[in-house]
């Protein structure tokens, strides 16, 4: 049921011939013959300065609202409130199918570079020593081939240490997805 509107000075209610009534900024509806009987900008209730606002069809939809009932106000604001929502999940959607399609290219080139690591992996056979014994020529450190690898000598600076290239492990990289990402 809508507010029923009444004067707020001398209680009238809507009739015919109904005289029109304004809304004042700070609140109050007024006739228009109490308005007339009043000061010009100032409300007849709380003698504050104000303006007025006569009421129509016309009105403003935000200002015909405070007139409404609870129920058609509910049902008006439940609709709009419906079309907000499905615009945003509608977007939501298609930004998450955005990062998942962005997520998936990434798992796949994932995918392609650890096959080319375990294919490059596989190439590398393990290292090979090669001693060759000592003369008496040979006694400088920096002379001595220490080991051989794709067909390039390495030399060791310090012989009773390993260089890095014999120190270095393969590195092992898990292909299966991690348990955070949703596949």
């Amino acid at each position: 049921m809508a507010v029923s509107v009444f004067c707020n000075v001398c209680f009238c209610e809507p009739h015919k011939p109904t005289p029109r009534f304004s809304l004042t900024s700070c609140g109050h509806v007024i006739c228009e013959i109490c308005l007339q009987k009043g000061k010009k900008d100032e409300c007849l209730i709380c003698r504050t300065p104000c303006r007025t606002l006569f009421l129509s069809k016309q009105t403003n939809p935000d200002i015909q609202s405070l007139f409404m009932g609870i129920d058609t106000l509910c049902k008006k604001y439940s609709k709009e409130i419906t079309q907000v929502s499905e615009f945003q999940e509608k977007h939501r959607k298609h930004l998450l199918a955005y990062h998942r399609q962005k997520t998936a290219k990434l798992e796949e080139s994932l995918k392609k570079v650890t096959e080319q690591i375990r294919q490059i992996q596989r190439m590398n056979t393990p290292e090979q020593t090669t001693q060759l014994p000592l003369s008496s020529t040979s006694r400088n450190p920096l002379s001595i081939p220490s080991r051989r690898q794709n067909g390039y000598s390495s030399y060791s600076l310090h012989p009773g240490r390993p260089s890095t290239s014999e120190i270095m492990e393969p590195m092992e990289v898990d292909p299966a997805p991690s348990p955070m990402r949703k596949v």
